[in-house]
């Protein structure tokens, strides 16, 4: 059993290792691509120590290093949960404040800052806070499933929101039936085994397609169509803006063009997909092969806030408007609050609407000062 144990955790940990190298290598700008490796190297650190040999646990510094990684794995899972299902993710601070309060917890439950609290009963405000974890992340990947535009992704969701209480769940039953101290052989080998096969699934994508498949991305598929190409330009400027093929429902896009450019139907914050589709006049599935496929949107919110935010850009440098309140302006738009507006302002700009407006607002004035003063002296010099 010692060599089933062994060799179950030094392969999982050579899979996860050099899949996370893969990504690293093929796609390091990601963000996505990153947290994976820090998931990676927190399960690895679990492996290191997982074992029910007492000959096998690591020592040392070795030893403390496996378990600052594997103390934090619960967190690097939830960080990369998130992230690969949803394209505007960002580590702000409430999901920072909570990850350092989990590593805080583990170092003290650990006793690798003091060994005062090692036996304070820590472990159970981690089981609350893991319980927490797992149940925002499946609240989000479920909330958010029906604007997935990327089937795969979509169809994942369930088994994603499913698949960690229910492992919750059970290791929370046998720690309270049993203790944390409880684990025999034969479990402890399960584990690892559980762990191996995710690997293997892994490096399975990573073999048969590339490392965009980590994050549910075809290989050759058009980023996201710039709305000023097609936006408020009528259903032509929507087809010219497509990946360059024929659009597979010639109906479906000029009806598309029609809803979003002339009703501005994206102005509605309470907007569903299956309110979209049904105004559309297809099938949810054909909707979203169009949107996804030919414009390029993972999902239909970042496809909604494309409009919303184009529209705004013409509205936030229009001098006539510069005494409009920033939220005004995003419910006219179709935001249903300011830090939404200014969230997803931010993603397309890199800066807020207001410094937008001021920056865009000062150079008009400026190019109108000296085209005037251009006027003035040309005047002077023809005698006018």
């Amino acid at each position: 059993m010692q060599e089933i144990d062994v060799l179950v955790r030094v392969t999982g940990a050579v899979l996860l290792l050099n899949s996370a190298l893969l990504l690293v290598r093929d796609g390091g700008r990601n963000r996505v691509v990153w947290l994976f490796l820090l998931l990676a190297l927190g399960v690895c650190g679990f492996l290191a120590r997982n074992t029910p040999d007492q000959s096998l646990t690591l020592s040392g510094s070795s030893a403390v290093l496996a378990s600052l990684l594997s103390g934090n794995a619960a967190v690097f899972l939830w960080w990369f949960s998130l992230a690969i299902f949803d394209d505007e993710f960002r580590l702000d601070r409430l999901k920072l404040g909570v990850g350092a309060a989990w590593f805080t917890v583990a170092l003290l439950d650990r006793g690798l800052l003091t060994d005062r609290f090692s036996d304070a009963g820590l472990s159970w405000v981690l089981v609350v806070m893991g319980t927490g974890m797992v149940a925002h992340l499946a609240h989000h990947l479920l909330r958010e499933r029906e604007g997935d535009l990327v089937e795969p992704r979509r169809r994942a969701r369930v088994a994603l929101a499913a698949a960690p209480p229910a492992l919750l769940l059970v290791d929370l039953a046998i720690d309270v039936a049993f203790g944390f101290g409880w684990r025999p052989r034969w479990f402890t080998i399960a584990q690892n085994a559980a762990i191996l096969a995710f690997a293997i699934q892994i490096t399975r994508w990573l073999l048969r397609a590339h490392a965009g498949a980590l994050m549910f991305t075809p290989v050759g598929a058009p980023g996201p169509a710039p709305v000023a190409a097609y936006s408020f330009a009528g259903a032509a400027g929507l087809a010219a803006a497509a990946s360059g093929a024929p659009p597979p429902n010639g109906r479906l896009l000029e009806r598309l063009g029609r809803l979003m450019n002339s009703e501005r139907i994206y102005r509605d914050p309470d907007l569903t997909f299956a309110e979209f589709a049904a105004r559309m006049g297809g099938s949810e599935a054909e909707v979203r092969r169009l949107i996804n496929q030919q414009l390029g949107y993972q999902h239909f919110r970042s496809f909604l806030n494309a409009y919303r935010v184009a529209e705004a850009r013409e509205a936030l440098v229009d001098p006539a408007r510069a005494g409009q309140k920033m939220l005004a302006l995003a419910f006219d738009v179709g935001f249903a609050s300011l830090a939404s507006f200014n969230r997803a302002f931010r993603l397309v700009e890199g800066r807020s609407p207001t410094d937008y407006r001021a920056e865009r607002l000062a150079a008009n004035g400026t190019q109108t000062g000296a085209a005037g003063l251009s006027q003035q002296r040309s005047g002077a010099t023809t005698g006018f």
